[in-house]
């Protein structure tokens, strides 16, 4: 297999730190950080409560905490997000919620792609 999709379904309860490489479905309820160079899909049931830093995240359940992502953040109709978001891309559809601030493009991508980077850029 040379793609793997990797799933915690809605029964899962996590406390802690998440990282992972690829692509991951989370249906359940995580506190804590989510971080990734792959893309991280939020399900309906799901409930994150923390920081998500990834490649790119799809959000169609509830996350309170902040969105980092270095490509494209999209909230889908029955999504709740409680945080902001950094994103190149953003799409958030028809019905759903978003409370908090957003820096998008392509300036906002390169910041988030360089955040670990220690202090303020300077252009």
């Amino acid at each position: 297999m040379t793609t793997s999709k990797n799933v915690l379904a809605n029964d899962v309860e996590i406390k802690g730190s998440i990282k992972f490489s690829h692509d991951l479905i989370i249906d359940g309820k995580i506190e804590g950080e989510v971080s990734s160079d792959g893309a991280l899909t939020v399900g309906e049931n799901a409930l994150i409560k923390g920081e998500i830093k990834t490649r790119a995240v799809t959000l169609f359940g509830k996350v309170e905490g902040n969105i980092t992502v270095q490509e494209r953040c999209e909230l889908k109709s029955n999504a709740v997000l409680v945080g902001d978001v950094t994103a190149s891309t953003l799409a958030i559809e028809e019905g759903a919620t978003f409370l908090g601030r957003s820096q998008v493009g392509k300036g906002a991508a390169a910041k988030a792609a360089n955040s670990g980077a220690g202090g303020p850029q300077k252009p």
